[in-house]
């Protein structure tokens, strides 16, 4: 399971570094166009992302600034590790 979200964090870093590159440096056409909606709709899933992760964890886990900021930029595959973390912890209580 843990190759699967290193994996799929790799992926989505991948993706962040091209709608960034794409701001940056606009890609000709629809791609470009896309790759801006994309980062929008992003953006917003990740956020969303967050507040859930808030809401779940707060309570399970000490959160940092960085767990935050983690889960922002890799989304789900943050939230999977997390989710073992706790669930490591309730199996060693």
């Amino acid at each position: 399971m843990s190759l699967l979200i290193n994996f799929g964090k790799a992926i989505t870093l991948i993706a962040w570094l091209m709608m960034a590159y794409n701001l940056a440096m606009p890609f000709a056409g629809n791609i470009g166009i896309i790759l801006n909606i994309l980062l929008g709709i992003t953006c917003l899933m990740h956020c969303f992302q967050v507040a859930i992760f808030h809401m779940l964890f707060k309570n399970l886990l000490v959160l940092r600034k960085q767990d935050y900021r983690q889960v922002f930029i890799f989304g789900v595959f943050s939230l999977l590790s997390y989710r073992q973390q706790v669930l490591a912890q309730v199996k060693s209580s």
